[in-house]
């Protein structure tokens, strides 16, 4: 029996916040999945068959057996059931998953007016591994992509099982930057072996593990401000963040539950990140390779006085002792680093984009890891040029629970580089920063005139200081210096969830609106946070207002997550 648009839509408001836990999430969970879709066309699975017999089918996800309905300036987290007909028909295994943003005639949208900021397929029937590391109840977490689209694909001979009664759950956060509504698929492409196949003989299991800089909570962020990375321009997360985690326990680590053998991982940051890093922690351990002898350089005189043949058995050596020390892993007390996935951003573009694939582990990555051991992740970002709100640092490792080959990585380098996830994506063309400037530099401007507080943000446009607009109310409204002017949401856009920021960035901050720009550069930082109420991703309140400490001149600022839109305040010395 079919169930109305108006239930599905009652039960994807009760399911946002980000990624629930317990109880609440249970409730999500029954409310999602009494909904089946009704009566709109359904879109069918396309299926083509790769060398071997592996199935490749592409699943589109949406509402109500149709797309999803993408508002207005759309920010927020939702869940969605993923339905018998969205998955595989039969058991077997997932070797591969890719994700991607659809419009329903198939065509991939442009990056810089939507974006698929992320998605988190649940697995209800499933515990999650790091449950009880981080005091939390997830379903298992199995696949995570973000902005960046990477792609889950498993070293051949290891898959992910998949049973026809699991009850899976997409956790989605799809970024509307501008006003128009949407009408959007999220696409998934699944490499398939059904149990009948014959390659489906001997392929090992693995399961994942969530590892998260920010896990079990809702939403996994932190801010990197400008200037905090010290001399080396990063700042790495925890490290550099004091005790973020107080007297709780470390949400980055999780304890190893039974012997295991690692196979694959690739990390996910946001724009301005520059790495994941996984180690490992074992009580009591130490380097156990060989060691590698001390290199050294020939003498003058060695030079000068031994045999061309003499000459060749020492560079011989010189270079065995190279080798040696290539394989040697970075050990530090009992840690050692098992991966570090770096973010790749294309064009060689400065990280401040979202033009960017990751890298991953390559096939032959084995780690042999030991009950009780502690797997920790880092991540870091630069601070040069930005600050960065509302950054993460996530990996999904998969682990076998079989001995598969796996190397000591005390005794063997692990933690090579890796392979890059993907090449570049034609949506991801459009990086502004460019003529034609969206209004003229507020910096010469006359002072705007001065009206009453709060002042409103509402219809994608800032009531006071919006140079875009024309007159008056495109003028930067004056503030004492140490005073400060307060902005508000409008009721309107509270009503649609349509949520907003004021970020600061460089002036005039009027160039073209793209991938790359405007970004959080201004000179004198400061962020409102996403104002609107609700939960996740907001920060549950509806007004800001300018920091005191504002020297004279003008401020220029753009919304985070609608960043067409821009502002500018103007600070003077009181009296004038």
């Amino acid at each position: 029996m079919g169930h109305s648009v108006e239930s599905l839509s009652s039960a994807g408001r009760i399911c946002q916040g980000g990624v629930v836990a317990g109880a609440s999430f249970l409730l999500c969970a029954v409310l999602l999945l009494v909904a089946a879709p009704a009566s709109r066309a359904m879109v069918e699975p396309e299926t083509t068959m790769l060398p071997g017999g592996v199935e490749r089918t592409t699943y589109y996800v949406g509402e109500d057996g149709g797309p999803l309905t993408v508002t207005s300036g759309q920010n927020r987290i939702d869940y969605d059931p993923i339905f018998a007909y969205q998955r595989p028909s039969e058991n077997g295994w997932i070797t591969r998953i890719e994700p991607n943003l659809v419009r329903p005639d198939g065509s991939i949208p442009k990056s810089s007016e939507v974006m698929f900021h992320h998605g988190v397929w649940l697995n209800q029937d499933r515990e999650d591994a790091t449950d009880e590391a981080v005091g939390a109840n997830f379903p298992e977490r199995f696949y995570a992509t973000g902005e960046e689209k990477t792609a889950m694909e498993l070293p051949q001979g290891f898959g992910y099982r998949y049973e026809t009664t699991d009850t899976w759950i997409l956790n989605h956060m799809v970024h509307n930057l501008v006003p128009e509504p949407m009408q959007l698929y999220i696409t998934y492409t699944i490499d398939f072996i059904p149990d009948g196949s014959p390659l489906a003989e001997g392929i090992e299991p693995v399961r994942p593990i969530w590892m998260d800089v920010e896990n079990g909570t809702n939403y996994p962020v932190f801010d990197v401000r400008r200037g905090s990375g010290g001399r080396d321009g990063e700042f790495t997360y925890p490290a550099d963040a004091g005790n973020p985690y107080g007297i709780g326990p470390k949400e980055n680590e999780w304890v190893v539950d039974r012997d295991g053998v690692l196979v694959q991982t690739i990390g996910h940051v946001h724009t301005g990140g520059l790495s994941t890093e996984l180690y490992l922690n074992r009580d009591g351990a130490a380097y156990a390779g060989p060691e590698c002898r001390t290199q050294r350089r020939l003498t003058r005189k060695q030079r000068k006085n031994w045999s061309g043949e003499r000459r060749r058995a020492f560079r011989k050596k010189q270079k065995r002792i190279r080798v040696c020390r290539s394989k040697r892993p970075s050990v530090k007390g009992d840690r050692v680093e098992l991966f570090t996935s770096r973010a790749h951003y294309f064009g060689n573009r400065r990280p401040v984009s979202w033009d960017v694939a990751m890298v991953g582990t390559k096939p032959g990555w084995r780690v042999a890891v030991r009950a009780g051991d502690t797997l920790e992740l880092q991540t870091t970002y630069e601070t040069k040029i930005a600050s960065w709100y509302e950054s993460m640092g996530i990996n999904v490792v998969y682990m076998a629970d079989a001995d598969v080959g796996g190397r000591n990585p005390y005794a063997k380098k692990v933690g090579y580089r890796g392979v890059l996830n993907h090449g570049h994506f034609a949506e991801n063309n459009d990086h502004g920063g460019k003529p034609p400037t969206v209004g003229p530099d507020p910096g010469k401007l006359p002072d705007g005139l001065p009206g009453s507080e709060p002042l409103m943000i509402g219809g994608y446009s800032y009531e006071a200081g919006d140079f875009r607009i024309p007159g008056a109310a495109g003028r930067p409204p004056t503030v004492e210096k140490g005073d400060q002017l307060t902005f508000q949401l409008s009721s309107g856009d509270r009503s649609r969830q349509i949520w907003h920021s004021l970020t600061s960035g460089t002036s005039p901050c009027n160039r073209s609106t793209g991938i790359s720009y405007p970004i959080p550069d201004g000179e004198y930082q400061f962020d409102s946070g996403q104002l609107g109420s609700g939960g996740a991703p907001t920060v549950n309140r509806t007004t800001w207002s300018t920091p005191r400490d504002l020297p004279v001149g003008t401020h220029t600022f753009f919304c985070r997550i609608h960043p067409l839109m821009r502002g500018a305040v103007r600070v003077v010395e009181p009296g004038s």
